[in-house]
């Protein structure tokens, strides 16, 4: 299992690992739903007929940044320039060897001080309420 470790989440790892386990792929990522940053607007004549402030993406997903795989993955990554997100992925979603774990839960980037901002007011949301994630 690895992460990239800039990702904040309730990603239950034992689920995960099950989930990799029962599958039998090569590798497997964890998907999430990112929160839009800018609202949404659908407009039909210039008449706005659907506003939504910041919605939940509902069509695409991302990667989480959590990984489960095996040691075969070594026979796909060249050497240690090899950029895991390109060719070894890009060769193990050829092969069908590439599966994705849909998390639905909480998952917030941490990569920009805006982002560790808003982290920060969460946290403090949630030692208010005395429950975390």
């Amino acid at each position: 299992m690895f992460t990239y470790g800039d990702g904040v989440s309730n990603v239950n790892l034992k689920d995960l690992l099950k989930f990799h386990l029962k599958r039998k792929k090569l590798i497997t990522v964890t998907t999430v739903r990112p929160p839009a940053r800018f609202g949404e607007i659908v407009i039909k004549n210039n008449f706005v007929k659907h506003f939504k402030e910041k919605p939940q993406v509902t069509q695409g997903w991302i990667n989480g940044g959590f990984f489960v795989t095996n040691t075969k993955i070594f026979d796909i990554i060249r050497d240690d320039k090899e950029v895991l997100e390109k060719k070894p992925l890009e060769t193990a979603s050829k092969k069908n060897q590439f599966i994705a774990y849909k998390h639905y839960g909480f998952w917030k980037c941490m990569d920009t001080p805006r982002d560790k901002d808003v982290l920060n007011k969460i946290l403090k949301k949630k030692k208010k309420k005395k429950k975390f994630f």
